[in-house]
């Protein structure tokens, strides 16, 4: 049975098969032989890079984000690529097919993605099934992303059943309200909908203390960032995710660059960096902030370290540097924090800020 370092090197082989296939083939292509490859044993944290955010301890800060494996399938597996995290969603309650086909792109001469996949998944309860076997003690950090369907009539009772179902399965939920591929879901970031929501999930949470995270767009205007970083603290939220796909068009060149959807990969670098850095200004070290889009190298996760952030994800650059990359990142990160004299990874957190 193929290693998994094996299984890294094999990517760069086979990857001009992926590319000559529809994107979505080809990510479901990658679900697939993943399932096959054994679960690795679990890894010991690294001691120059393991830190406990909101309660949870991570071996490692780089994590994979959601929207790769959107069903629970093989997140408990992925820190045999040298992940410190993995998320799997988002999650519905009910299942739903999501937008029509195709509504995944690869813009190559971009470095980038665009996707409006429309929180397509079988739904939490099938989900829920999955992950409770596949979960062990000493097992890697799973969270769990949690959405609204499509149809909902109520989206705020959506994610309350989201926090009942998911929360006793996860190390940290996470509440998407930042998807641009759902009609309406975005406006939930609006300070008064925002507290109406935040009141109710963490009121579900009850007396279950898994850290909930709220993970929001990087399409944000200044006063938008100090409601939401006022609502984070009012309502207890445990971490904040910055950030999800933009909307915005910089300048592509790529065909398919015309496509809807939320745009993420290189492309998204500045912008989002730019907004951790405003949410960092707002809250200080009063939250831990988690850094996203557009992260392909050591460097650009330094610099959100830098920047305010305690963890940072990763999932379009994989598509383009394959999955030796969180190895690289994480042998990066050790380097330059030697470099510049920090001893451990939470020492640089927030040091340009």
């Amino acid at each position: 049975m193929m290693r998994w370092h094996s299984a890294a090197m094999f990517y760069h082989l086979i990857r001009p098969l992926f590319f000559s296939m529809d994107a979505e083939r080809a990510h479901n292509l990658s679900i697939a032989l993943l399932r096959m490859m054994p679960t690795p044993a679990a890894k010991k944290a690294d001691p120059m890079l393991a830190q406990t955010v909101a309660g949870v301890r991570f071996p490692n800060p780089v994590g994979l984000a959601a929207g790769y494996d959107k069903e629970g399938l093989v997140a408990h597996k992925m820190h045999g690529f040298g992940f410190g995290f993995a998320e799997l969603g988002t999650l519905t309650p009910l299942p739903q097919p999501g937008n029509p086909q195709p509504r995944l792109f690869r813009l190559a001469q971009d470095r980038a993605v665009i996707n409006r996949m429309g929180f397509n998944n079988g739904g939490q309860a099938a989900a829920a099934e999955r992950v409770a076997k596949r979960r062990r003690a000493g097992g890697p950090v799973i969270g769990i992303n949690i959405g609204a369907n499509k149809d909902a009539t109520d989206r705020i009772a959506d994610y309350v059943t989201g926090v009942m179902c998911m929360a006793p399965l996860a190390d940290y939920l996470t509440v998407n309200i930042s998807s641009p591929n759902t009609p309406g879901l975005r406006a939930l970031q609006d300070r008064a909908a925002l507290d109406q929501l935040l009141g109710a999930v963490m009121a579900a949470r009850g007396t279950d203390r898994t850290p909930i995270f709220l993970k929001v767009a990087p399409d944000l205007e200044q006063a938008d960032v100090e409601d939401i970083a006022a609502a984070c603290l009012d309502h207890g939220v445990d971490a904040l995710i910055i950030s999800n796909t933009t909307i915005s068009r910089p300048e592509l060149r790529s065909h398919d660059a015309d496509e809807s959807g939320g745009l993420s990969g290189a492309p998204l670098t500045d912008l989002s960096l730019q907004r951790l850095r405003d949410f960092r200004r707002v809250l200080g070290k009063r939250l831990p902030l988690i850094g996203v889009g557009g992260i392909a190298t050591a460097e650009q996760a330094y610099a959100r370290l830098r920047a305010g952030a305690s963890l940072i994800q990763i999932y379009s650059a994989l598509v383009y540097e394959g999955p030796t990359l969180p190895r690289r990142i994480n042998s990066g990160l050790k380097a330059l924090l030697a470099r510049d004299g920090f001893a451990h990874v939470s020492d640089a957190v927030g040091v340009d800020a």
